[in-house]
């Protein structure tokens, strides 16, 4: 694992405009939380700031629209979280998409994420790693149902990795190609993005990908060639208006850009980098073209 040292202070030249479809901000108290965790378990986050500079870092240095993500680790958080999440994207208006969070299961999801969403959030974070959730489960057919009710995005790390056993679930019992397709035609009007390509089946969710319409796969973290024993992923073989640039950011352990460097280094046509870096995000979390 290489973590490169330059911090580089606008996005590499010539990719266009660029949206960051994957940006993660809490409270204070639960940010150190992650930050504590992450040390314990997993990297090094480089990027440990408040909630405000997280995004204006990003802004500062050329990024043009941030998608924020929260979640829910246990239940009787997310109503908090979702009016957190409101207020930065009143603060940030028309530069700040944010999305929503529940915790699966808990009394009243339902109702949590229609009020969130009359808030003005554009969509729904889960994470299965942490939530420990089964997307086949009964638990998620509330959630799925309120999403397509509403019109709305679910976003949901159901990809097995990064495993951890300090999770109190096993994600590769819980997470797979498969049982997304199950999810995909159980409920066919609603629209799922699953970040880090599906890492570690990125050629299955990119397989789905190819074959529903209501899926989308986010880049966060794999472009980076950071995870050892994994080859670099063929970013123009997959259907490029499903791909969504997104970093992670900042629980990164490398500078912010190193993504955007090594899709600087692809040489794609510039539509296809249009799609990836902006317009496939805008068109599924519903912000404006550049």
């Amino acid at each position: 694992m290489v973590a490169d040292q330059a911090d580089n202070p606008w996005i590499p030249e010539g990719l266009g405009p660029v949206a960051d479809a994957h940006v993660h901000i809490f409270p204070k108290p639960i940010m150190e939380a992650i930050w504590r965790w992450f040390d314990a378990h997993a990297w090094t986050i480089r990027y440990r700031l408040d909630p405000e500079a997280i995004i204006a870092f990003l802004l500062d240095r050329g990024v043009g629209h941030v998608v924020a993500l929260t979640y829910a680790h246990k239940a009787g958080l997310a109503r908090d979280l979702n009016s957190f999440m409101a207020e930065a994207v009143r603060r940030w208006e028309g530069r700040v998409t944010g999305l929503a969070t529940v915790f699966p299961g808990e009394p009243g999801a339902a109702a949590i994420l229609a009020e969130a969403f009359s808030q003005g959030l554009a969509g729904v974070k889960l994470h299965a790693h942490v939530q420990c959730f089964d997307m086949n489960g009964s638990a998620m057919e509330e959630v799925y149902q309120v999403c397509a009710d509403h019109g709305k995005p679910i976003l949901m790390h159901v990809g097995r990795e990064p495993k951890s056993p300090a999770y109190g679930c096993d994600p590769h019992q819980l997470c797979s190609a498969a049982k997304l397709a199950k999810v995909l035609d159980t409920h066919p009007g609603l629209k799922v993005c699953v970040p880090h390509l599906g890492f570690d089946e990125i050629g299955a969710y990119a397989d789905l990908a190819r074959r529903y319409d209501t899926l989308w796969l986010d880049t966060a973290m794999v472009l980076t060639d950071y995870f050892p024993g994994y080859e670099p992923v063929d970013i123009g073989g997959l259907r490029d208006d499903r791909v969504i640039y997104g970093t992670d950011f900042p629980n990164l352990p490398y500078a912010w850009d190193r993504e955007l460097r090594q899709l600087a280094g692809r040489h794609l046509p510039p539509a296809v980098l249009q799609r990836l870096l902006w317009q496939n995000a805008a068109d599924l979390f519903g912000f404006d073209q550049p």
